[in-house]
């Protein structure tokens, strides 16, 4: 299917699934997580992702979308880009798109949205962490059908 770079709020898409760029502990947090917590409802997401937790960077789990447009969310967790090599930080981006991708897949959903994964709080560089996010989509979606959006901070 297809990629497409947007800017727009990703918690105000509607789509299958959108991805939270979620903590290991997959609690409310500031920027995106906390806008998508807000917008599905905060109890009732709260309460969603209880059993869910703890999940290792690089890992994603999936949750209703409650009162957001969206109909799911799967929470991934990035690599903090301080606490790894470079190196070891790309693979563990990658593997979370990877393993997000794979979630909507095994779910038989059409569409998914992707915020930038670990270019804020995260401290990943935000050329770097585009490049890695376009590079695993394209793959992806080489042998998946999906549509996929990138969304950048308007």
């Amino acid at each position: 299917m297809s990629l497409s770079i947007i800017h727009q709020d990703i918690s105000q898409l509607s789509v299958d699934a959108i991805v939270n760029a979620a903590n290991t502990e997959l609690l409310a947090g500031g920027g995106v997580c906390g806008a998508i917590f807000k917008g599905a409802g905060y109890d009732a997401m709260t309460e969603a992702c209880r059993p869910l937790a703890p999940i290792k960077t690089g890992e994603a789990v999936m949750t209703p979308g409650f009162n957001l447009s969206a109909k799911h969310v799967i929470h991934a967790v990035g690599p903090i880009y301080s606490q790894y090599t470079p190196e070891e930080a790309k693979r563990l981006l990658a593997q979370t798109y990877t393993a997000s991708l794979q979630v909507a897949v095994d779910h038989q959903l059409n569409s998914i949205a992707f915020p930038l994964i670990s270019s804020g709080i995260y401290g990943y560089p935000k050329e770097a962490a585009y490049q890695v996010a376009v590079e695993i989509i394209e793959a992806f979606l080489a042998e998946h059908e999906l549509d996929v959006y990138l969304v950048l901070f308007p």
